[in-house]
């Protein structure tokens, strides 16, 4: 096999699955076959693009040029291969979820679910390996479109309304990513994606380079949740829990997050970011989402849009990560990536688990249920208070080098937005706790936990979090990219 293969055969993968899952529509074990199969290709496909990403090497394809100097190409640079790992990884726990959900609860149209999970994947693995801008936009494009058959899934007037709201968002932020890689070229003549980004030469008005950002800004912004752009992801809750998974924890918001790091590194640049003081803009935006979201969690009693909240909220620790502009801090929100897909796709699984098997949606009614799901239970108390910070879950770890970060860059003000935010975390999370565990639950006589299909994945996913909160480097040497990954950054690669 040609190396420089990999990561086209990685986004087809799950892309050619897409037609025998189709023409399996009548036969479930064999449709859930090929999602499996191809979720286990993909991860295994892309883990061969990981040791030469640790040694800070990069594999290359050029597709085709679609006009002079405006090529489609794809480049596994180790950002993008840390982003692919992660990815492809929960879509193989994510699809096992998937089949207890969708049969337990009964969920209409099957096959197309199984089809537009497999083509997502497929986009966000090319958002991963994109080598510029104009591919990325072609599909950061292509997320937005093939997610949209899974928000609306339930096809009830909620989720249709949920998905107009969600392509009036993302197609706008697509607009707008255009409109920004236009400007880009036309003062740089590049699109490529260049560590220390490809502004450093170039001398551009202040009013242009303010332009450039606000754009890109609200392009990625929508995706990473930032407020006040960030409406569409609570209400894309209709969606069936295993989608809500995928938003928040493997694909939509993290292509999102994985956006802005690109923009900042790989665009724009370090230097120039804070020769024209942008980062200063992203730290207000980044800080107060972090707050207003975990404040607004607290008015959520249906489970999953308090989980939503949470997710606004973390997605904003690793803008916030990006905007400090220090080499912690960059490494502390590259991580966080890592430690908020694991802790917030268990927590998305444990709600659907509750949904599936006892068909309770809100906070207030989980009383006691923690004695007739203890593992899942169990799975949701290591999650919750992992995003809260607690060691030594892999969301201690990340926030740790967050606020290492901060201080690096001799900037207080953030340091106490990750303290304060982090009692909010616990201020929110444990009442969910306290009622499944210390309150008397009625009518659970007769329950036990839901399918193994749901309850494995959401435990080994809970288990995966204090793993790499004691063992950063385990299995994949995500602390060792993290630290690689930020410091070329600042050293231009």
């Amino acid at each position: 096999m040609d190396l420089s293969l990999v990561p086209l055969m990685a986004i087809l993968v799950s892309l050619v699955a897409v037609v025998p899952i189709l023409l399996s529509s009548e036969k479930p074990n064999l449709r859930e076959f090929w999602t499996i199969l191809a979720a286990v290709v993909k991860f295994g496909l892309v883990l061969t693009l990981l040791p030469g990403a640790i040694e800070g090497s990069s594999v290359e394809l050029h597709i085709l040029d679609l006009a002079p100097g405006l090529p489609l190409a794809l480049k596994a640079d180790p950002l993008g291969v840390f982003f692919a790992v992660i990815a492809s990884g929960l879509w193989i726990f994510t699809s096992f979820y998937s089949i207890g959900y969708v049969r337990g609860a009964g969920e209409h149209k099957q096959t197309r679910y199984f089809a537009s999970f497999a083509v997502c994947l497929s986009a966000t693995i090319g958002i991963a390996f994109s080598a510029n801008l104009l591919t990325f936009i072609l599909f950061y494009e292509m997320l937005t479109l093939a997610t949209y058959p899974l928000v609306i899934h339930k096809e009830n007037s909620k989720a249709i309304n949920a998905g107009r709201k969600y392509l009036a968002y993302t197609l706008t932020a697509g607009l707008l990513l255009i409109a920004a890689s236009g400007m880009v070229y036309t003062y740089t003549g590049s699109l490529d994606f260049t560590p220390g980004g490809l502004f450093n030469n170039t001398d551009i008005p202040h009013s242009a380079m303010l332009v450039i950002f606000i754009l890109f800004l609200g392009a990625v912004g929508v995706k990473a949740g930032i407020m006040p752009i960030h409406s569409w992801l609570p209400s894309a809750m209709a969606a069936p829990t295993p989608v809500s998974a995928l938003l928040h924890a493997v694909a939509v918001v993290k292509s999102g997050v994985f956006a802005v790091i690109r923009v900042v590194g790989f665009v724009i640049g370090t230097d120039v970011m804070l020769a024209y003081g942008l980062n200063d803009i992203l730290i207000v935006l980044a800080g107060a989402t972090i707050i207003i979201a975990s404040l607004l969690a607290f008015a959520q009693d249906n489970l999953k849009r308090r989980l939503a909240y949470s997710t606004v909220g973390h997605l904003s620790y690793i803008v916030l990560g990006v905007a400090l502009i220090t080499p912690l801090g960059m490494q502390g929100g590259i991580m966080h990536i890592a430690a908020h897909a694991t802790m917030k796709i268990t927590l998305f699984f444990c709600a659907g688990a509750i949904y599936v098997n006892l068909h309770k949606e809100n906070i207030s009614e989980l009383n006691g249920i923690a004695k007739v799901m203890p593992w899942t239970m169990a799975a949701f108390t290591i999650g919750s208070m992992g995003l809260a910070g607690v060691p030594p879950i892999n969301g201690f770890v990340s926030k740790w080098y967050l606020a290492l970060g901060s201080l690096e860059g001799d900037m207080i003000i953030p340091l106490l937005i990750l303290v304060v935010s982090g009692l909010l975390n616990i201020g929110y999370f444990f009442p969910i706790i306290q009622r499944a565990y210390f309150r008397k639950g009625e009518g659970l006589e007769n329950y036990g936990e839901a399918s193994p299909f749901m309850v494995v994945p959401l435990f080994a996913t809970a288990v995966l979090s204090i793993l790499f909160g004691i063992f950063p480097n385990l299995f994949f040497n995500f602390f060792d990219l993290a630290s690689a990954i930020a410091a070329t950054l600042f050293t231009g690669g």
